[in-house]
């Protein structure tokens, strides 16, 4: 006799288990701090005829692109699901993130560039101006980065964005440090080789934050989420006696998303079970969207998702 499988599906649950979303507020802030110091660091750059702060003020347009880039993915994550977009635009600030990571990639390019055309042809350096200037940046890179700080662990948008500007208070402190040394010596290839030394170290922060954006881009398990203790603790469940098709993704880079079916023979679809364990999951896992389909393993109709040892 054939018996139907209980299909239960949650409907959408939005839980930010992972951390807080990013305030507008700050993007704001930084945003305007920033493309305000671009500005200067632009004048100045010109008024000194200083190449170093002109690459640098390039670099900072960049990160504020990038800043502008995750705001918007922000504001289109709070859009409700709809139409073809059932998930809705949470999406998004994954590729912000991903946007941001090669934002960060172009800008250390962009500075061992300039850095290795000026140690082949060192340049005078008007370094009063350029250690004023550059002391400014530390000043609003660092303010702006604070506004970033809580949260960044549980966010890789948030984490960008902080990695944007801690990377800017580095740069700027290697111009500052780079024009005390040119001059109390008069070595002019001090400030390239800096140049090339901090465009190493932003490199080393960012291919970590790359590659944690295309994994979440890739649908990948989000950081800090093992797949096979999930599997275990759903095992563990009461009446379940299988897992499989298990699948866990970032729906965003706050939201986490899993389906599963539960094999549970005999066993009468039961909300409260159901409740439970998405319950637990939030809890425990910060998954807060689950989907779960219940199956009496009827070796007369398997699933055809099973895998084939169970079958």
């Amino acid at each position: 006799m054939p018996h139907d499988h209980h299909h239960h599906h949650h409907g959408q649950e939005h839980d930010h288990a992972h951390g807080p979303a990013p305030g507008e507020r700050g993007f704001a802030l930084g945003v305007s701090l920033n493309l305000g110091f671009v500005v200067l660091e632009l004048v100045a750059g010109l008024v000194a005829g200083s190449m170093a702060l002109l690459a640098d003020a390039g670099h900072n347009l960049s990160d504020v692109l990038g800043l502008v880039l995750a705001w918007v993915a922000v504001r289109l994550a709070r859009r409700l699901p709809g139409g073809r977009r059932t998930y809705g635009w949470h999406r998004g600030t994954i590729l912000a993130a991903l946007g941001n990571a090669m934002l960060l990639l172009v800008a250390v390019g962009a500075i061992a560039l300039e850095s290795v055309q000026r140690l082949v042809a060192p340049a005078p350096v008007a370094t009063g101006f350029m250690m004023g200037v550059a002391a400014a940046g530390i000043l609003v890179n660092g303010a702006t980065a604070l506004l970033f700080a809580k949260g960044r662990e549980a966010d890789i948008n948030r984490r960008g964005a902080y990695l944007h500007m801690v990377a800017d208070a580095a740069v700027s402190a290697g111009v500052v440090a780079g024009g005390l040394l040119i001059r109390l010596t008069g070595w002019h290839w001090v400030d390239p080789v800096v140049g090339l030394v901090i465009a190493g170290v932003i490199l080393v922060g960012t291919w970590g934050l790359l590659r944690e954006a295309i994994d979440l881009a890739m649908d990948a398990v989000p950081r800090g989420i093992e797949p096979e203790a999930v599997r275990a603790w759903l095992a563990a469940r009461p009446g379940v006696a299988e897992v499989h098709d298990l699948h866990i993704w970032a729906l965003s880079t706050t939201e986490t998303a899993l389906t599963a079916h539960l094999v549970r023979p005999g066993a009468a679809v039961d909300d409260g079970f159901l409740g439970g364990v998405q319950q637990g999951l939030r809890e425990r896992f910060g998954i807060g969207h689950a989907t779960l389909q219940v199956e009496q393993g009827d070796p007369a109709h398997p699933c055809a998702l099973a895998p084939a040892e169970s079958l």
